[in-house]
């Protein structure tokens, strides 16, 4: 489905994160083109001599160890109640955060230093490491990976996402349409990566169709993406950070957030997020001309440009992997009534759908298209948020922070707002999902706690607000995928941040309103 499609993007070189999320903003916009109209291009730069890269390559690495040995004793000791191993750890994760962040450093080197880092320092043990490649998270994600090879293998998911799609007969019911494709892609495909690589030969196949309105083109090639990002939260595998915020849970408190649970709960955000960030998608990008023109769809051409047919029924192997998927979508949702763990459930399904003469494709196949880099990513950072919890580094360092502070009567509902905002805006610093949640989550939970609050909610709404990064095409990988599409007209930076001013505030409103009126409703109390 969409090989050559796919294939063409895949060989731009993209400085992007390994949970599907951005890495530095390196360049020109790619949306923006070689050069703006109406500008001349300066005079070349020089390139600097190889001795002054050196140089200045050292002084950066100087400064920054500099930095954090004056971090390391200016923080206080046992007697301030922050043990040696906490203090060494918010050291390791100051490292950290700042390679992710002031640097092009690969961040899989980074998380895996950092934990390495750990070990040997005696603030965590080996045996956690090691134990966290092999935690069930990890075997969750590889076992939905595995199943989401297979749908994209049988071509379930192209031919039912152009079957809804051309059911639009205007430019609105098409935005929304599209949204509700996406949606739906949400509760298989794991990462948001993968899915908006799955979305993309649909988006290619109509912007062949509506060549002739560019205008609603490039409001397409920013409504993929952005539904992508914000529909993640509907499912547990939606993002990485998901699995991370339910493990510090469950470490921290005593209970996570299982699959069934966290369905309950985003779902319903997922839903109104998305289909309210294309109305604002569409009122950004269109004018009411482009909304009010009719469109005429053909289906056929559409699914020609898909690589897929509609029109004739479902083929043995669609209706076999279709019945696999709802079945592990079932099983999922129950998983209190019959026991099975959710990442058992997974592997059943992974082998299924790989299955000789049952499934849509082979294990081998199927293995090579999981985000190995993602999973060592993850490991990593699983380990850095539990070290910060269990080192005491997180406890001590929400007390440094509202130490001697009196709650007021509304100082929990300032706490929760400053922790969506944060948690909201924090992609301009930290383009990885996963790394936040490492580092967000374990201060959030005891902060919650000594507010009154549910630690639960504050670190779901926390999480469900980090689905917010628009605001540069560095800081999603999805964003950047749709950002430059060969041959295909698509948003431009201006654009993007265009969307991204009101976006920001509705979705940080649609949380807390979602946190105080809805999740509680729906058995996640704030207090």
């Amino acid at each position: 489905m969409g090989a050559s499609t796919t294939a063409a993007v895949a060989t731009r070189p993209a400085q992007t994160g390994p949970d599907g999320t951005g890495g530095r903003d390196d360049g020109p916009d790619p949306g923006d083109g070689e050069a703006a109209p109406g500008r001349t291009a300066g005079p070349p730069s020089r390139p600097r001599p190889p001795w002054l890269r050196t140089l200045l390559r050292g002084s950066a690495c100087a400064g920054f160890a500099l930095a954090l040995t004056v971090l390391f004793l200016a923080l206080p000791g046992p007697s301030a109640g922050l043990p040696p191993e906490g203090r060494t750890a918010l050291v390791i994760a100051a490292a950290a955060l700042g390679a992710w962040a002031l640097t092009r450093i690969d961040e899989v080197f980074v998380a895996l230093t950092a934990a390495l880092a750990l070990v040997l320092t005696g603030v965590v043990d080996g045996a956690e490491l090691l134990g966290a490649l092999g935690d069930d998270t990890i075997w969750l994600l590889i076992a939905a990976c595995v199943l989401a090879a297979g749908i994209t293998a049988s071509g379930l998911t192209a031919r039912l996402a152009v079957a809804l799609v051309v059911r639009a007969r205007t430019v609105r019911q098409l935005a929304h349409l599209c949204t509700l494709a996406l949606l739906v892609t949400a509760l298989a495909v794991p990462s948001t990566s993968g899915r908006a690589a799955l979305a993309l030969p649909v988006f290619v196949a109509l912007a062949h169709v509506l060549a002739d309105r560019p205008a609603v083109v490039r409001a397409l090639a920013l409504l993929f993406p952005t539904v992508v990002l914000l529909s993640a939260v509907a499912t547990l595998i939606g993002a990485g950070a998901h699995l991370i915020t339910s493990e510090l849970l469950a470490a921290m408190t005593g209970t996570g957030i299982g699959f069934g649970w966290w369905l309950l709960l985003g779902l319903p955000l997922a839903a109104v997020s998305s289909h309210t960030a294309t109305e604002l998608v569409l009122l950004t990008m269109t004018r009411r001309a482009d909304r009010r023109t009719p469109l005429h769809l053909e289906p056929a051409r559409i699914a020609r440009q898909a690589g897929t047919r509609i029109g004739v029924p479902l083929n043995p192997r669609q209706r076999r992997t279709l019945a696999i998927v709802l079945a592990v979508i079932a099983l999922w949702c129950t998983g209190t009534w019959h026991g099975l763990s959710p990442t058992l459930v997974a592997l059943c399904g992974a082998v299924a759908v790989t299955a000789p003469a049952l499934g849509s494709a082979g294990m081998n196949r199927s293995l090579a298209e999981v985000p190995w880099p993602l999973l060592m990513f993850m490991a990593a950072t699983m380990v850095l948020g539990s070290a910060l919890a269990s080192s005491g580094a997180a406890a001590w360092l929400a007390g440094a922070a509202f130490g001697g502070f009196a709650p007021g009567p509304g100082a929990a509902g300032a706490f929760l707002a400053a922790v969506v905002a944060v948690s909201a805006g924090a992609h301009l610093v930290l383009p990885s999902r996963s790394a936040r949640s490492a580092v967000l989550v374990p201060v959030v939970i005891p902060l919650a706690a000594a507010f009154g609050l549910n630690p639960a909610a504050v670190a779901f709404a926390s999480t469900a607000a980090a689905g917010f990064c628009h605001t540069l095409p560095s800081s999603a990988k999805p964003v950047a995928l749709f950002s430059d599409v060969p041959g295909v007209p698509t948003y431009r930076r201006g654009d993007l941040l265009r969307l991204a001013l009101p976006l920001g505030p509705v979705t940080a409103g649609l949380v807390l309103g979602f946190t105080y009126a809805v999740w509680p409703l729906l058995g996640l109390p704030l207090r």
